[in-house]
């Protein structure tokens, strides 16, 4: 993974992606990281689409905790619940 303060990130956008089969490039700002540019391989627009929605990531999120609160069932007796 190769990190980029985004003052010294000047070439254009098309030479980084060139780089992304190799690695990530991570852009940072005072040395936090602010942007990621990441191969998209494999990868659909939905896919794309919802793990960069806010509210899709709040509702894992929040089903996360849950199950980690309140525990789960196996996916066989989801299956049998629901006649699959």
């Amino acid at each position: 993974m190769k990190s980029m303060d985004m003052g010294q990130a000047t070439a254009p956008l098309s030479e980084y992606a060139g780089r992304l089969k190799r690695e990530a490039v991570i852009l940072t700002n005072k040395g936090r990281p602010v942007a990621a540019l990441v191969s998209l391989e494999d990868a659909d627009w939905e896919t794309i689409r919802l793990s960069t929605d806010p509210r899709f990531n709040r509702i894992i999120s929040r089903s996360r905790r849950k199950h980690r609160d309140c525990g789960g069932i196996p996916a066989a007796e989801m299956r049998r619940r629901v006649g699959a």
